[in-house]
């Protein structure tokens, strides 16, 4: 197995610290492991800036990764935040300052607002929102190309206390993903949805997935987006199987932000 979106205490929103995940990770027979902590700038939270401390987060990625290396491989991650104007630029310079092998580009924030807020959804109809999540996001990747994976692709279904029919704004998600297809980019399955009581709704969720497989999409990366060690991994086996049955045959994995596709996928014994 393959856990590529995880979190430990370098992040705002998790107390775990590397080794108690790595640790868990060992025991669950965890092939690769990608640490990828959050650096949200302009982040408008003050409780959670989501900033990062690079010099020690460099420093133990490095170590990690040296420590483990013969029970597991170490993926040296980061999760961007993106948002437009100068907050790209802030993300490029921190992705070229260090030697990544994987960097997955999130969006948690959009109209200076946090997308997990209640007021992110109370100015304008569910559609409406939904248009200005999508369009924020086109914009940005119209611009922003130094990532490697979009990170849950529709996690504003999450949060939203009410969910547009897909076929109202499937013509915008549809524009986003022939671009990351063509910008040699992918997307995860990130099943935090298990997690967050959203099944069968997953993150992805199915209608763009589908979409992905029928424009060719092929680098797609599992991630689990673990906070703790009880998360890792956490409904891999039922994404697995959930996966399959869409056509799926690979997992993407990634080294030295270089894609390789691995035939891991199968069907998983529940």
């Amino acid at each position: 197995m393959f856990d590529y979106h995880t979190h430990t205490n370098f992040s705002d929103d998790s107390t775990a610290s590397p080794e108690s995940m790595i640790e868990r990770a060992i025991e669950l027979k965890i092939k690769e492991y990608a640490i990828t902590d959050h650096f949200d700038p302009d982040y408008p939270s003050e409780q959670y800036p989501f900033l990062l401390d690079f010099v020690n987060y460099h420093k133990m990625l490095i170590d990690i990764k040296k420590k483990y290396s013969e029970k597991i491989k170490i993926i040296k991650g980061i999760e961007m935040g993106i948002q437009p104007g100068k907050t790209m630029d802030k993300c490029n310079f921190e992705v070229d300052s260090f030697h990544y092998d994987f960097v997955i580009g999130s969006f948690h924030a959009c109209s200076g607002m946090e997308i997990d807020s209640p007021e992110f959804y109370e100015s304008e109809s569910p559609l409406k929102t939904y248009l200005i999540f999508y369009e924020n996001m086109y914009e940005c990747l119209k611009s922003y190309k130094n990532y490697d994976v979009l990170g849950h692709f529709s996690i504003i279904d999450r949060y939203a206390p009410k969910i547009p029919d897909f076929k109202e704004y499937a013509e915008l998600v549809s524009e986003i993903l022939k671009m990351i297809i063509s910008d040699g980019k992918g997307i995860e399955l990130n099943t935090s949805s298990f997690r967050y009581n959203m099944m069968p709704t997953t993150l992805p969720r199915k209608e763009i997935l589908e979409m992905y497989r029928d424009y060719g999409g092929r680098v797609l990366t599992m991630g689990s987006d673990a906070h703790k060690p009880e998360h890792i991994s956490y409904g891999f086996k039922e994404m697995r199987n959930y996966l399959t049955s869409l056509g799926f045959d690979s997992i993407t994995t990634f080294e030295n932000r270089k894609p390789s596709q691995n035939k891991q996928i199968g069907r998983a014994h529940v």
